[in-house]
Order: structure tokens, then C-alpha cells, then sequence
């Protein structure tokens, strides 16, 4: 057929395109976001073979002495990316989409490793590094972000549908890595998580840039030079964020404390942790809604005020049940705050230092985790004081926030 043109008389009809979503495989952003849930597919593969190993054989008895040994052990993982991966995310040759699959091929080659050390002393290194090279990942991935969308204001979208794409993709490898691991063994799940790993690195190999100068090779010392415009903005968020982390922390440990002090079975911690997952989710569901109406910063505020509301009202009612609606209001704030955060440093911060910065907020992040733990393991806290510092922690932190960036 034919249509009439104004200025040159007939000309072909154009065949009716496809809708974006129809084609979400073949986008940039769906490309990474294939490679994303493969390797956390691979990833719940190694924490159900761990899970059945000699690494994770602690007596659930153990001394609060071990137990801060333990919390303190796993920083070790982001010193090492803070000051040597992150830079090299950003300066190695080919881009972040090389790292990606190299990290996917990482941690391929070192799952097979582990296959054969599962019930030895060289699990420990081998664990070691699939930790390193798990935030690897997570740092690259962050940094890919911007370049996979069309605007700044898909960035908290976009980080949300990642977030959403681990949870479900975790939910629905562990079924699996559970019956082989009952089957087969611990070594046959960390060989099929290979499996995973090396799919996840074909995927990422597919991976386009759709933005225009975000996520290439950009000259690092140039970008340095202009990042203070915007610091003083990031390290408020990042600051934000690490309120929010450390309360995750202190929440956890002071739980599973006061309920061991309290001789309560199993599943009530079983429920307060799923109050947490039901949180986070949420959280990852509803910050894309909210950030039409507010910018991020504002989304960050709000997070710590849900902390802050949620402290008040577990410290009302009191005993598990306060627990439990204090571990969703946690999950909530966490979530939505963390959607939130990597959008600003994503929007802000010089694109050729993406992965240092991630780097760097990811070791901060979890030292404010481990401090937050580390209250409640060395000081014996009762449930409701506790409540009420999270509740202090949440509402002075949103409205200091709140006038800071004003």
C-alpha cells in the first residue's frame, strides 16, 4: 500500500513498530538486566552448596565474642573492592561490560574450585573471593545503570526492577538448588551455579550502551576534578544511607538476641525476618510511584522518616510484634532509601568514576552495618529501648536531612 506525502506525492506505508516492553530482551537495560538475574540466580546456588558445608557449621550457641569476630571478618571483602576493584571497574580496558563478564568468568572458574574444597580449609579463600567478586558485580552493575535508560528520571525505576528481578530470581533458584543439594550434594550445586555464572557472562556480552557519553572510558583524573559541584549532595545521601544500613544491623542482632534471651522458638524469628523481606519489597515496588511526586533526596528523607514512625510505633506495642512490624518498616526504609541513593550517585556523581564510588559507599555501608550490629551484640538491649533508638535514629536523621538540602 501506499500513503500520500505532502511534499512528494506517494510514498511506502511504514510497517507498525513494536511496543518497548514487547522487545524488553533486546533493550540495553533488558540485556542487563538477563545478565543481573542470571548471576543472582548463581549466587543463590553458592549460598544454599555454603549452606550445606563445613563453612556455616556454628554452633547457633556460640559466644557474642565470636559472633562480633564474625561480624567484623566480613568487611574484609569491601576492603578489597573499595580501594582496588572499584578503580579498576572504572579504568579497565573495553568498559564496565567487560568487567561484568570477566566477573561472571570469575566466579564460574572459582565455583569449580570450590566443588573440589567444599569440606576443606581452602573454602575459606575460595568463599572469600566469590564474596569479592559478588560486589564486583553489584558495583558494575550499579555503574551500567545510566547507560541502559533514557533518562535520569528511570533511575530509580530501573533500580527497582533489578531489585525486584534478585528477589524473585532468588526465590525461584533456591527450590531448585535445594533438591540437587539434597540429591547430589553441596559440590554438584556449586558446579551448576558455574553453569549460571558462565550464562550470565554470554548475557553481558550483549550488553549496549543506550546513552550517549554515560558509561564509556571517559578520562578519570577530569571527572575528579569536576565531582565537587555535586559531592556535598552525595555525601548526604550517603550518609542518609548509612543510617538506614546500620539500622538493618542493629535490628537484626538485637532480635535474635532478646529472643534467645527470651528461649523463644525458631519461627518467631522466621516471622520477623519475613516481615523484613515483605518490607523490602514493598519498598522496591512502591519508591518508583513515590519518585514521580518526590525528587530522590526527598525519597531519602521519607525513608528515614518510616524508620522513625516504625520505631515509635513497635516501642508502643511493644514484644514481638512490635518486632515484627519494626523489621517491615526497616525493610521498607531500607529498600526505598537504597533505590534512592544509587540514583543519585547514578545522576551526580562523574560517569568515569562510577565504579569507585560505588565501591567506596559499599564499604561504608557495611562498616555502618557492622557497627549497627555490633551495639546489640556487645550490650545486652531489651526490645523497647532498642525500638526507641531507631526510633531517634530515623526521625532526627529525616529532619536533619530534610533541612540540609533545602
Amino acid at each position: 500500500m501506499a500513503a500520500v506525502d505532502a511534499d512528494d506525492g506517494w510514498r511506502p506505508l511504514q510497517r507498525p513498530g513494536h511496543p518497548p516492553s514487547a522487545d524488553l530482551a533486546a533493550s540495553p537495560f533488558g540485556r542487563l538486566a538477563i545478565a543481573h538475574a542470571l548471576a543472582v540466580a548463581g549466587d543463590t546456588f553458592v549460598t544454599m552448596a555454603l549452606a550445606g558445608s563445613l563453612f556455616f557449621d556454628i554452633s547457633p550457641s556460640a559466644a557474642r565474642g565470636r559472633v562480633a569476630l564474625s561480624l567484623v571478618l566480613s568487611m574484609a571483602p569491601f576492603a578489597v573492592v573499595a580501594p582496588f576493584l572499584g578503580p579498576a571497574v572504572d579504568r579497565v580496558q573495553g568498559g564496565r561490560r567487560a568487567v561484568m563478564v570477566a566477573v561472571a568468568l570469575a566466579r564460574a572458574v572459582t565455583c569449580l574450585f570450590m566443588a573440589r574444597v567444599l569440606h576443606g580449609l581452602l573454602l575459606f579463600p575460595a568463599a572469600f573471593a566469590v564474596l569479592v567478586l559478588a560486589k564486583t558485580h553489584s558495583v558494575t552493575k550499579s555503574s551500567l545503570v545510566p547507560a541502559v535508560v533514557d533518562s535520569e528520571e528511570e533511575l530509580v525505576e530501573a533500580n527497582s526492577k533489578l531489585a525486584l528481578i534478585a528477589v524473585v530470581m532468588g526465590l525461584l533458584a533456591a527450590g531448585p538448588a535445594v533438591g540437587i543439594l539434597k540429591l547430589a550434594g553441596a559440590e554438584w550445586v556449586v558446579r551448576v551455579a558455574a553453569v549460571l555464572f558462565v550464562a550470565s557472562a554470554a548475557a553481558a556480552t550483549r550488553i549496549t550502551v543506550r546513552r550517549a557519553g554515560v558509561g564509556s572510558d571517559d578520562d578519570v583524573e577530569v571527572a575528579v576534578d569536576d565531582v565537587a559541584a555535586r559531592h556535598a549532595g552525595i555525601v548526604r545521601a550517603a550518609t542518609a544511607m548509612a543510617a538506614l544500613r546500620g539500622s538493618v544491623g542493629f535490628l537484626t542482632f538485637l532480635v535474635a538476641f532478646a529472643l534467645r534471651r527470651e528461649g523463644a522458638p525458631s519461627w518467631v524469628f522466621g516471622a520477623v525476618l519475613l516481615a523484613s523481606m515483605v518490607g523490602s519489597l514493598t519498598g522496591s515496588v512502591v519508591a518508583p510511584v513515590v519518585r514521580r511526586l518526590l525528587r530522590e533526596e526527598r525519597l531519602l528523607a521519607a525513608a528515614l522518616a518510616v524508620l522513625g514512625i516504625g520505631g515509635v510505633v513497635a516501642g508502643r506495642l511493644s514484644g514481638r510484634v512490635g518486632a515484627a512490624v519494626l523489621a517491615a518498616a526497616v525493610g521498607l526504609a531500607a529498600a526505598g532509601g537504597r533505590l534512592a541513593f544509587d540514583a543519585v550517585v547514578q545522576r551526580d556523581a562523574p560517569h568515569a568514576v562510577y565504579g569507585t564510588r560505588f565501591a567506596r559507599f559499599e564499604a561504608m555501608f557495611q562498616l555502618a552495618w557492622v557497627g549497627g550490629a555490633l551495639v546489640p551484640v556487645v550490650l545486652a538491649i531489651p526490645l523497647r529501648p532498642g525500638f526507641g533508638i531507631l526510633a531517634l535514629v530515623g526521625l532526627s536523621g529525616a529532619v536533619g536531612y530534610a533541612v540540609k538540602d533545602r
